[in-house]
């Protein structure tokens, strides 16, 4: 066992719902971790105002800040190694991570899909298209996937999934709430699971 406690960075672009949902449940029950970092692309959202009203460090930080792509993810390598980041959680993030930085990151960087992959993942799969993709190919069920990033969008190794039932007369949006409501309970607890990994 190790007394390190583990730093980690949130990605956030939107509300930061499951950002919460994870702070809580590290506070609640009392995890060898702390949520040293909120980064966003966006200077203002609810994700930002959510760290800043709990003391956590901000930072923004956009491609188009940058000359190259390169140098946004050199940027972003030096942040989270400065803040001696150990894990990333990608919570509502809604631009692909560097290359670079998963490189840098390896089996350390977390995503949650609002659908249960390997189904309804790749590119342009996010947010409400995976929803009325599911209702459209007839699926009777969906969920949750929380995993590892990798090179790939949505092909890392799978953590921890929940299945929630597609009713006869949803729409994406009613789908979309009963997949969020899930992953509020199934991301803190793959966070959960990913540090017991570590620290054992």
């Amino acid at each position: 066992m190790t007394n390190h406690k583990t730093r980690i960075a949130v990605f956030c672009s939107g509300t930061g719902s499951n950002f919460e949902a994870i702070f809580n449940h590290i506070k609640n029950k009392r995890l060898n971790a702390e949520i040293a970092l909120c980064l966003s692309n966006r200077a203002q959202c609810g994700a930002m105002e959510f760290a800043k009203h709990n003391g956590i460090s901000t930072v923004q930080i956009s491609e188009k800040q940058f000359e190259s792509f390169d140098d946004f993810a050199f940027a972003m390598i030096k942040c989270l190694k400065d803040q001696n980041i150990d894990n990333v959680l990608l919570a509502g993030y809604m631009r692909k991570v560097p290359e670079a930085v998963v490189t840098a990151f390896p089996d350390k960087i977390l995503n949650i899909h609002p659908a249960l992959l390997p189904k309804f993942g790749g590119e342009g799969m996010y947010g409400i298209h995976v929803h009325s993709a599911v209702i459209s190919a007839g699926e009777t069920e969906s969920g949750a996937t929380v995993h590892f990033v990798n090179e790939e969008y949505d092909k890392g190794r799978i953590l921890l999934q929940r299945k929630v039932p597609v009713l006869a007369d949803d729409t994406p949006e009613t789908l979309a709430a009963r997949v969020l409501e899930c992953e509020h309970r199934l991301y803190p607890e793959a966070v959960e699971k990913m540090l017991s990994e570590q620290q054992s």
